[in-house]
């Protein structure tokens, strides 16, 4: 066993390797750490990412607004110019945000980790994996006029869904026909593929349903109770979404979310010798859209119990 002053020793070395380039992480460290994000159980981990290089960044949107195809003409004629289709083209920008986190290692929960030889990994995990659940927590709630400084920073799903939002405050637990409803007030032309779309909603309105479907399904009602796949509503999962207020429910196709995370991510260090603790310090910038707002549908005001 090492002494204590060893253990600090490593330590020391351990948390200086998080430090490189000026105290930003280098690519391949960049890349583990987005990963650690990715692994995360989180709405995240299904959402559009985008690695930017720059606080800016353009993203093009190109399509068809209509029918593009024409009975055809004669042979050697061309389709006359009213029928010729133009492809509509749009940019969507996303504009980072700063954010940082600072870390407080006690001395005394280094040992174990530095013994193994795993010091560094353990700590960006760690933080990777916090960090991805306060990405939801932004990306769901943001709101750039709540009182929290946090979920100031940009407005999130709750904010950016305008188009198609039902009050549910009708109803006061989840039930089949709210689903039918935010399906039915999405443009078909955006839901030629349900089941790649998802529900969203929170993880106590996901057991209140799985638990309504299993008094109503004969075989199947162990498994709803039991199983952990997903139940689903009209062909579309139903995902838990530890962020999600009671009081929301969401409807679209993951990709459609579109975040960002700059790529220059900054590590500084010190140490607090008083406090016998390692303070680690980490700085990056967020940024989050919705690519076509019109094709999510949005749930609020439900009145659960």
């Amino acid at each position: 066993m090492a002494s204590q002053r060893e253990v600090i020793r490593k330590a020391d070395i351990a948390v200086s390797d998080l430090v490189s380039n000026g105290g930003y992480l280098n690519p391949m460290q960049a890349n583990k750490f987005i990963e650690y994000v990715h692994s995360a159980p989180t709405i995240v981990r299904a959402m559009r990412y985008v690695p930017m290089n720059a606080p800016k960044m353009e993203i093009n949107k190109m399509g068809f607004g209509s029918r593009i195809l024409k009975p055809a003409p004669g042979s050697g004629e061309t389709l006359a110019a009213a029928d010729r289709s133009k492809v509509t083209t749009e940019k969507l920008t996303l504009t980072t945000v700063r954010t940082m986190a600072e870390v407080n290692i006690p001395y005394d929960v280094l040992e174990d980790n530095i013994e193994r030889g795993r010091m560094e990994d353990t700590i960006m995990r760690q933080i990777g994996l916090q960090v991805a659940e306060d990405i939801e927590e932004l990306a769901i709630q943001g709101d750039t006029t709540s009182s929290d400084t946090y979920l100031a920073l940009f407005n999130g799903l709750l904010k950016l869904i305008t188009t198609n939002t039902t009050s549910l405050a009708a109803y006061t637990m989840v039930e089949k026909e709210i689903f039918k409803t935010l399906i039915k007030s999405i443009d078909p032309k955006y839901l030629r593929n349900p089941a790649a779309f998802r529900f969203y909603i929170s993880h106590k309105n996901e057991t209140d349903y799985r638990d309504t479907l299993a008094d109503r399904i004969g075989g199947r009602a162990d498994s709803l109770v039991e199983g952990i796949d997903a139940v689903r509503s009209y062909g579309i999962p139903v995902i838990p979404c530890a962020m999600m207020p009671e009081t929301h429910i969401v409807l679209t196709h993951p990709l459609n979310l579109i975040y960002g995370i700059q790529r220059d991510i900054m590590i500084e260090t010190d140490k607090d010798i008083r406090a016998q603790s390692y303070i680690i310090v980490v700085s990056m910038r967020l940024a989050m859209q919705i690519e076509i707002e019109e094709a999510t549908a949005m749930g609020t005001a439900l009145a659960v119990n």
